[in-house]
């Protein structure tokens, strides 16, 4: 009689706390998120909003001995130039309060030059090994993966119940090695939001491609930016979105 293999439960709840964020002493955010690779998330969330572009801009980052939680120094001028700016916190689509840039298109930016056609088999392959790698999102269906990608293998990877916290960690994992943003591939498990979008274009990504699909102004940001949005990438018919 053959023996009765029974699959592994999968975990029936995904861990989340809030970590909070000081800027030149003064709160910036509290995440909810999956308290993991820290130090990426606030280093990607500084470049999204314009704090940072690269790892010598932090002038110094000290941990909270006593909770989950970071102070950051950055530049004053460049402080200064961020909370000049006209920013309004809203709550966003599943993924809690964010900055946002409606309104106005003006402030994202612009690629120099068009990205390249993305291969779609290999674009594949990608996210069949960010599915691999995603233990808890394989186990779980409660959290989002996303990667950064040269188009021929994975460079960083994380995972978050937060989509964008997600994309914060890949993009402060690279920033923190001194690896070059533009024209890198974003690979995300859920949908492309506005400021997903928003946060890719600062980059300078060349593409950002889903198994789901961009909203309506994820895709009004990636045109102002030069920038293509792939849905429905692992399966069915590519949507495919270009300035």
């Amino acid at each position: 009689m053959s023996e009765l293999t029974i699959p592994a439960l999968a975990l029936d709840s995904v861990e989340e706390t809030p970590v909070w964020l000081e800027v030149n002493d003064a709160p910036a955010v509290t995440w909810m998120c999956t308290p993991d690779q820290l130090e990426e998330l606030v280093v990607g969330w500084l470049h999204g909003e314009g704090y940072i572009e690269s790892a010598s801009d932090i002038l110094r980052m000290r941990p909270c001995a006593q909770e989950l939680g970071f102070w950051v120094d950055v530049p004053p001028d460049r402080f200064n130039t961020v909370e000049a700016a006209d920013r309004r916190r809203v709550l966003a689509s599943g993924c809690g309060a964010v900055t946002t840039i409606l309104g106005s298109l003006s402030s994202v930016s612009r690629r120099k030059s068009a990205p390249a056609p993305l291969e779609l088999a290999p674009t594949r392959a990608l996210f069949k090994e960010l599915f691999a790698r995603g233990e808890r999102y394989k186990e779980s269906g409660g959290i989002h993966a996303a990667a950064l990608t040269d188009g021929n293998s994975l460079l960083n990877h994380a995972e978050d119940i937060g989509r964008h916290n997600a994309v914060d960690k890949v993009i402060g994992a690279a920033i923190l090695e001194g690896r070059p943003l533009e024209d890198l591939i974003l690979l995300v498990t859920g949908r492309i939001s506005g400021e997903l979008a928003f946060k890719a274009a600062r980059a300078r990504f060349a593409t950002v491609a889903t198994p789901s699909v961009p909203s309506t102004l994820a895709v009004e940001i990636a045109r102002a930016a030069g920038m293509q949005l792939i849905g429905r990438a692992v399966s069915g018919n590519p949507q495919i979105h270009r300035a």
